[in-house]
């Protein structure tokens, strides 16, 4: 058992520092299964630290690995779960990662999904690419297969919703659970719950599409039986959603933003650090660019319950960016009238969750072609 009287936050950094390797499994939470006990001063004179690992694959294949891990991996505070099919991490909200409110930004939210899982583009998230890592796809950061590697095809996301029902606050300790599966015959799908660790309330759930792409022709591809092979061993059995509802609004489709638009950010140009490691400007900054065209009113008063991306194509280091940005008006039959702004200008109604609605646009100022849609919900802000 974890000794001393300091809270979840404390012990999770103590196991950072001290370098003992920890799961989920392990951490100082009633809801996981082992509890440990450990010294900092004899963690610190294991630098060569030996784990064994022993993951059951749906298949039945127990693949075992020993040796002396690497220190991230030591550091890494997750595994995969007791069936093999889905991974945890746990993450402390770091003072960097919020905004003035104390509380984590979108962006925030986007990267430690991006820790969650892997794309070519680097447009999901870390949880994604460690679990990719730890049922043995390559360390590239790319979770390819070895069918796909000898073919030189690479996942890139075609779609990504996002919901958060509480941001976390500066210190908080967030728990990432994610999984893929199969999407059809053209790509995979990879959902993701968010926990307050200390609690284990759902504070935010999130799904993706993925797509193969070729990394010489930059053209889709079909999946192959062997490729679906070689990863179907790791999904669940049984179809497993994070957002089960039927008409949910991760599925709703997105229309393309008429211009002009009322609102728009012009001129947009990626900066080194927006690029992935395929020289492509990275999930987290269209996220970004999409919010640069809000109108302040909103952002002032209101915050993110939601957002989803259409992706149509990618966006390169020299390529110039307009934000487009219009609220989404409902049915003319609504019952809510319709708000005005202070200046005149129509705002959104209001949804049945009493969210305003928004569509955007990215697209390339040279011609137009468009970069990606998105939908954004927004709700007001809570008192604090």
């Amino acid at each position: 058992m974890l000794k001393g009287s300091c809270n979840v936050t404390d012990k999770i950094q103590t196991l950072a520092h001290c370098g003992f390797w920890a799961s989920p499994n392990s951490l100082p939470n009633p809801r996981f299964r082992r509890n440990v006990s450990f010294s900092c001063s004899s963690a610190q004179k294991r630098p060569d630290l030996t784990v064994s690992v022993s993951t059951t694959a749906n298949n039945g294949v127990i693949k075992t690995g020993s040796g002396s891990s690497s220190l991230a991996d030591r550091l890494r505070l997750g595994s995969l779960t007791e069936d093999g099919f889905s991974y945890k991490e746990a993450f402390i909200v770091r003072c960097y990662e919020v905004g003035i409110n104390r509380t984590a930004t979108v962006e925030t939210i986007a990267n430690l999904l991006q820790t969650s899982a892997v794309d070519s583009s680097n447009l999901l998230y870390e949880v994604g690419c460690n679990h990719a890592q730890s049922v043995g796809f390559s360390t590239d950061g790319f979770a390819t297969t070895p069918t796909m590697r000898k073919l030189h095809l690479i996942w890139v996301t075609a779609r990504m919703h996002i919901e958060i029902y509480r941001y976390p606050a500066w210190s908080d300790v967030v728990e990432i659970e994610t999984w893929c599966q199969a999407e059809g015959k053209i790509g995979t799908r990879r959902d993701f719950i968010l926990k307050d660790y200390a609690n284990g309330e759902v504070i935010g759930r999130a799904t993706s599409k993925w797509v193969m792409m070729n990394m010489d022709t930059r053209k889709l591809e079909r999946v192959s039986p062997q490729i679906a092979e070689e990863y179907l061993i790791y999904c669940p059995k049984t179809l497993r959603l994070a957002f089960p509802e039927e008409n949910n609004k991760s599925l709703k489709k997105i229309p393309k933003l008429d211009d002009p638009a009322q609102h728009s950010k012009l001129g947009l140009v990626p900066r080194r650090a927006d690029l992935d490691m395929n020289q492509h400007v990275n999930n987290v900054t269209y996220i970004g660019w999409v919010l640069e065209s809000m109108p302040q009113e909103i952002i002032d008063t209101h915050e993110l319950r939601s957002i989803t991306l259409d992706y149509r194509r990618e966006c390169q280091h020299d390529d110039i960016v307009d934000s487009l940005t219009s609220p989404e008006l409902t049915n003319a039959t609504d019952a809510i009238p319709q708000l005005k702004s202070t200046n005149g200008v129509p705002m959104p109604t209001r949804n049945d969750d009493d969210c305003l609605e928004f569509l955007h646009l990215l697209r390339l100022s040279a011609d137009g072609s468009e970069i990606n849609r998105g939908r954004t919900e927004w709700r007001r802000k809570p008192q604090r």
